[in-house]
Order: C-alpha cells, then sequence, then structure tokens
C-alpha cells in the first residue's frame, strides 16, 4: 500500500488530497453526515432539518435506523468501525460530519479516525471523558464537545443564581448569561449603576418586557421585568447575578 494511503498517515499529502476532495464536492452542498443516533446523535440531526440541512445519518442499531428513516434524509445501517464502510456508503464525499457516539470509545475513536482518513474536513465528536476528548483531538477531531458535562454546569449555575440562560466560554473561564437586574441596579442607567467598575462585568444587550432584544449603552435604564445579557469572566458574572 503506497505511503500516502496508509491508515493514520498525516502530512503534506494527506493535505494535497484533502484539497482535491473539497474540489470533488458538490458544489454549495450543505449535507452533513451524522454517526450515531443516540440522544445526541437524533437531537443534533433534528435540529439540522429544521435549519433546513440534508442529514445523512449511520447508525448500527437496526431499530433506531428504523425510527428515524422517515425524519432524516437518509438513514444507513452499519458500523462505522470499518474504513471500507464509510466509503461505500458515501461518507468520505461530506465536509462536515458529527460523531455522537456515546456508548463506545473505542467506536467513537475508530470512527473519527476513519472519518480523519477520508478526506472529512470538519469533525464534531461527542467525548463522555477528559481522556476520551484527548484521545479525539490527538487523532485529528476540529471539535470535541462534553453535552453531559457541559448540560450539568450550565444547570448548576441556573440553578445558584437569578441566570435564566447561561453559555460557557474559554473552558469555563468567559461566559454571556441572561438574567434579570439585581434589586439594586433596577431604575438606575448603566452609568448610574457603574457595573462594568463595580463587578468586573459588561451589560452588551437588554430587553424590556414585549420588545425586542436591543444593544445597551451607558444611557440604558435597568427596569424591575427587564431582561439583560451580560457578558464576564465566570466568577464575576456569578457574584453579580447572586446579588439580591
Amino acid at each position: 500500500m503506497p505511503a500516502d494511503k496508509q491508515p493514520g498517515r498525516r502530512g503534506d499529502k494527506r493535505t494535497d488530497r484533502k484539497a482535491q476532495r473539497k474540489s470533488d464536492r458538490r458544489t454549495g452542498a450543505s449535507g452533513v453526515l451524522v454517526v450515531g443516533l443516540g440522544r445526541f446523535g437524533s437531537a443534533t440531526a433534528r435540529s439540522l432539518m429544521r435549519m433546513g440541512r440534508e442529514v445523512m445519518a449511520i447508525e448500527k442499531n437496526p431499530e433506531l435506523v428504523q425510527e428515524w428513516s422517515s425524519k432524516l434524509t437518509y438513514v444507513v445501517e452499519a458500523d462505522t468501525t470499518h474504513l471500507d464502510t464509510l466509503r461505500q456508503v458515501g461518507a468520505g464525499e461530506f465536509s462536515t460530519a458529527v460523531v455522537g457516539i456515546g456508548s463506545s470509545i473505542e467506536a467513537s475513536v475508530l470512527t473519527t479516525a476513519n472519518l480523519i482518513d477520508l478526506g472529512v474536513d470538519q469533525i464534531w465528536a461527542k467525548a463522555i471523558s477528559d481522556a476520551h476528548g484527548k484521545i479525539l483531538r490527538r487523532i485529528g477531531a476540529e471539535h470535541v464537545l462534553y453535552p453531559e458535562t457541559e448540560a450539568g454546569d450550565r444547570v448548576a449555575h441556573l440553578m445558584s443564581s437569578r441566570m435564566l440562560d447561561y453559555i460557557d466560554f474559554d473552558d469555563g473561564h468567559f461566559a454571556v448569561v441572561k438574567m434579570r437586574p439585581p434589586e439594586s441596579v433596577k431604575g438606575l442607567t448603566l452609568a448610574q449603576a457603574r457595573i462594568r467598575d463595580t463587578f468586573g462585568v459588561t451589560v452588551v444587550g437588554i430587553k424590556p418586557p414585549g420588545k425586542e432584544f436591543t444593544y445597551a449603552d451607558m444611557d440604558t435604564r435597568m427596569g424591575r421585568q427587564d431582561v439583560l445579557i451580560v457578558a464576564g469572566h465566570v466568577d464575576r458574572l456569578s457574584a453579580f447575578a447572586a446579588q439580591p
């Protein structure tokens, strides 16, 4: 087998093959490959369909294949740990893939490695542990997701403060939250409340009752029923959201 065709090899020849595959793929194709139709994979596939994307799903469980066959663009029953199988079903024609396998780390890693060898450009892979995520990154997964951990962190923040929603960035160091204003700033403008000076966070948007979100400035006045969009470091956001 030629060196540039051996599984697992990386380097300039692999980059050249990826560039060639890009030119071979359908121009403007919006299809996404989803591997694994468990809770995470199926939820992702369903959301992509609602957004108007075409979804080809590959699932090993025949019951899940039957359940989703009428809901997605195309569903294939196959074992994605085999490179030839993925090649035969046309997985290499996709530029974006989601690996939602969570029941087997081995299957997740092998599937991700196979998709990389087929030249899939963007791979979003679910990880169930830090070690699992580290392996996925090492073999080339561009995006590694921890849905259970992220959901747990989000719920914990929502339960422990006045936050209405919470989006984490930068591995838990920075976040954007949706929240009600604390009592101490209600009725004040941002200039009067001095939130950035006092708490080290920034109010970037506001939504009065019955109105749409708008950008906030120093003259923005915070009403009792308003919803704020606030950005900052997680510990400072937590302190601000914990204000009575």
